[in-house]
């Protein structure tokens, strides 16, 4: 498939990466010759230094004979503009980046379409549903449901509650028909895919996967029932995220809203016309109005501000007074591992959702069930599998699979199974494999379908 980027920014580097782990034959386009030389390191693809709204540069990179364009520069007029004249110079299917939540509404569909914009991205909204999440589910750093829930995968983690778990090898304490498996963990800055030998330690995120029956099971294991469900959320920064946050925050949540900006406050009034939502104008990092406010009663608190230091700081402050649940955003992917180290909570990177969001969007899978798994140097794929594949010819236990490599659960029929050993995959399974990096393409041979390639990648 002949693919073409135009934004060498964070969304577009992290999407081309995806990408070429299936062979595709794509170019990215950006004017910045230094920001294409940052985005492309290590990268086997086809750069060019042009406008995206030239027409001659769209001709050059190949437009006209191009299955999909795509539009992730920072300027949303741009975005939109390329993409009608990538799809008049005959681009099969276009997608552009958005900063104006109007333009998704149902009644202005039709419109885009018929000016050669197929599908549009909005990056707030998508991060606005990754923090609901996070704060509807307190105890769970992340949740990911498979296939409409068959299969659930929970990132937690471990503290001193959790005493059942540790001093067990993974062999025992999931032994094959136990409810759930433990397919990763994150320890520091190490991911490890587990085997029977390893076990679990103080301050891990371990990656469980089950069925939704067995979640219950699960918190009990971990030892957070105790933990409470978020009836108080505090915000601040008043952004189109935390905007976004508010209209899908669910109604019997009280939110209050601290933005510094007074002008913002006032049109933020405007923009949030809840009775659940107030608006507080100040300083979020000021401890004293954070508790005047109330903080001690609260449990949640997302830092949205577009300062990552200021985020995390002022999730560290939150926890020091008593908050269970921290959301950061950051959109410095460099911070992502300090973050994760300083026990920020769940970690929101607009970015990297946008592009695993546009990667679904390509393969036309269920955009529903896009996780950013924040693990640093691993790969959850859930493969189609394709009749007379590899992993269809011997039970699990003799596939060979490498080290590194690990076959958490299968949906057979829309209901999910867990796979262990003795477990024989079949032709139109979709299976949930997590593998390092380094042996992602290793995949192919067992999943490959006849046409090529792996079905979608979240990363």
């Amino acid at each position: 498939m002949k693919i073409i980027i135009a934004g060498a920014g964070a969304v577009g580097s992290h999407l081309a990466a995806l990408l070429t782990k299936e062979n595709h034959d794509i170019v990215l386009i950006d004017p910045d010759e230094q920001k294409m030389a940052d985005a492309v390191e290590g990268m086997d693809l086809m750069t060019l230094n042009v406008s995206p709204t030239s027409i001659s540069g769209l001709k050059e990179a190949g437009t006209p004979q191009a299955d999909l364009f795509i539009a992730v520069t920072p300027s949303e007029t741009k975005n939109l503009t390329c993409c009608m004249l990538a799809n008049s110079l005959g681009a099969k299917k276009t997608v552009a980046r958005i900063d104006n939540g109007e333009y998704l509404e149902p009644k202005n569909r039709d419109f885009f379409t018929s000016v050669g914009i197929g599908s549009l991205i909005y990056p707030e909204e998508l991060a606005a549903q990754e923090i609901v999440d996070g704060v509807r589910r307190s105890w769970v750093r992340q949740w990911w449901e498979v296939h409409g829930g068959a299969l659930m995968i929970l990132g937690i983690k471990l503290r001193e509650e959790a005493t059942a778990l540790y001093g067990q090898q993974l062999r025992q304490l999931c032994p094959p028909d136990s409810p759930y498996h433990i397919v990763a963990i994150k320890r520091d800055e190490e991911t490890i895919i587990p085997g029977g030998l390893d076990e679990l330690k103080l301050g891990d995120i371990a990656y469980f996967m089950t069925t939704k029956r067995f979640v219950p099971n699960i918190r009990q294991l971990v030892g957070k029932e105790s933990y409470p469900d978020v009836k108080k959320v505090m915000i601040m920064g008043g952004g189109r995220i935390a905007v976004q946050t508010c209209h899908r925050l669910p109604d019997y949540m009280d939110v209050k809203l601290i933005e510094q900006d007074i002008d913002r406050c006032r049109k933020l009034t405007e923009l949030l016309d809840n009775d659940n939502v107030l608006i507080i104008n100040g300083d979020g990092r000021d401890t004293q109005l954070l508790q005047e406010e109330g903080i001690r009663q609260t449990q949640a608190f997302c830092a949205l501000t577009p300062d990552t230091e200021t985020n995390i700081l002022a999730c560290l402050a939150a926890k020091r007074m008593g908050v269970r649940k921290t959301v950061a955003m950051v959109e410095n992917t460099d911070y992502i591992t300090m973050a994760e180290k300083l026990d920020i909570g769940t970690i929101i990177n607009k970015k990297a959702i946008a592009a695993s969001h546009i990667y679904q969007m390509l393969l036309d899978a269920d955009v529903a069930s896009v996780k950013s798994l924040t693990i640093a140097d691993a790969d959850v794929a859930e493969l189609d599998v394709a009749e007379g594949a590899m992993v269809t010819r011997e039970p699990v236990m003799k596939l060979g699979l490498p080290k590194g490599i690990t076959i958490g659960g299968i949906v057979r029929n829309g209901e999910g199974i867990l796979v262990n050993g003795r477990t024989q995959i079949q032709a139109g399974d979709r299976v949930v494999v997590f593998s390092r990096t380094a042996l992602f393409k290793q995949l192919d041979r067992y999943f490959k379908k006849p046409e090529g390639g792996l079905f979608s990648i979240f990363h």
